[in-house]
């Protein structure tokens, strides 16, 4: 992955588990990472911390 790609974690909590729609006021955004790694990090921590709520989904966005 080339040096000019920066990395987002993005999510938030769902209206249901087919993960098609985010609940209003509910989406979080953080970035930019310069590395996927660090990126893969924070998307971690978010999962665990709120891995007890099933309709709560974060992913990894790349641009550039």
């Amino acid at each position: 992955m080339g040096s000019n790609n920066r990395f987002w974690v993005v999510g938030g909590e769902y209206k249901d588990t087919r993960f098609s729609e985010v609940k209003d006021g509910t989406q979080k955004m953080f970035g930019p990472f310069d590395s996927y790694e660090k990126a893969r990090s924070k998307w971690q921590a978010q999962a665990e911390a709120t891995r007890s709520n099933c309709h709560m989904r974060f992913t990894i966005a790349q641009e550039g």
